[in-house]
């Protein structure tokens, strides 16, 4: 496996990990459906919350989280609509987004609830 891909996975997990000690319950992890795949879904009092991770190891290129397009945006959507009617869940979604990088040896996790509109 590549090394950034690596880093993916490992940012992944920092993700996780850092919900679980919000106290989040983690339900999915690595989530697909059709093309999209929700990195993580968490559940906290009676809202569903769709996690998507972006983990870089420099920001030479910009910040983690302004890789998020339009079109990834539809497909997280429509990935968490299909979730929800699946599992029959009358609750909330937010999406948040968790950006992790790593800059000077030190590893910066962010966390931006409501980080965009589902509609």
């Amino acid at each position: 496996m590549a090394d950034h891909n690596e880093f993916g996975k490992q940012g992944e997990q920092m993700a996780a990990d850092y919900l679980i000690k919000k106290n989040y319950i983690l339900l999915e992890k690595n989530f697909r459906y059709r093309k999209a795949e929700i990195d993580l879904i968490a559940k906290k009092d009676n809202e569903v919350i769709i996690v998507e991770v972006k983990a870089r190891s420099n920001d030479y290129y910009g910040n983690p989280q302004d890789f998020i397009n339009q079109k990834k945006i539809e497909l997280l959507v429509e990935a968490a609509n299909h979730y929800v009617i699946k599992n029959d869940l009358d609750v909330e979604v937010r999406f948040d987004i968790i950006s992790i990088l790593q800059k000077n040896g030190k590893i910066h996790l962010k966390h931006l609830e409501n980080a965009f509109l589902h509609f």
